[in-house]
């Protein structure tokens, strides 16, 4: 018993010790045709690294995108579908396209930060549609991103509805997943040598 509680010191004194967390969130998601609804059969493949500064409010979008059939017309995130991981849903970001955000093109590369204070970065239809502020448009849209409910579309000359999508999926933060395993480790340390000591 003494050992169980000695763990639980340890790791309480661990968590106690630990610096805060970092304030900025990653979502991350592969862009394919078969995403789309309906499905295609686009070639075209992408992926999105979506980064948000929890303190400054601040979303960064990284993409990369290839071999789609027609040239790239649009782009932008959707939210919030009913189900997450499949259905639409309207543009929650600028309409008609995130600003310089290549077009024309089958293949390219977008690097881009919005100030999400700003009624500019959002569909003024989503910001209308939840609750009327920025405020409260980043307040729906941050939910959707945690709940797998925001989707980036990149829409071509071939398929004005959208060539490839993915949904956006929360990644894990390496301290978290280091902490978790490091207790869990400590947690069957202390349950061996409690069953060692039982018998």
């Amino acid at each position: 018993m003494n050992r169980i509680r000695l763990v639980a010191a340890l790791l309480a004194a661990t968590t106690l010790a630990s610096p805060a967390l970092a304030q900025e969130v990653e979502y991350f998601a592969t862009l394919s045709g078969p995403a789309e609804a309906p499905p295609n059969e686009s070639p075209g493949t992408g992926s999105v690294l979506l980064t948000l500064d929890l303190d400054l409010r601040m979303m960064t979008i990284d993409t990369r995108f290839s071999g789609l059939l027609g040239t790239l017309t649009v782009a932008h995130i959707h939210c919030c579908t009913a189900l997450a991981s499949e259905g639409t849903a309207g543009v929650a970001t600028p309409t008609p396209t995130f600003p310089g955000f290549p077009a024309g093109v089958t293949s390219g590369s977008y690097m881009e930060t919005f100030d999400m204070k700003l009624a500019t970065s959002y569909n003024p239809a989503f910001i209308t549609a939840n609750g009327g502020t920025p405020d409260s448009a980043y307040t729906v849209l941050l939910a959707g991103l945690n709940d797998g409910k925001a989707y980036l579309n990149l829409h071509s000359s071939e398929f004005p509805g959208g060539e490839i999508r993915g949904f956006l999926a929360p990644v894990p933060e390496p301290e978290t997943w280091a902490m978790l395993l490091g207790g869990l480790g400590l947690i069957g340390w202390a349950a061996r040598g409690a069953r060692r000591a039982a018998i």
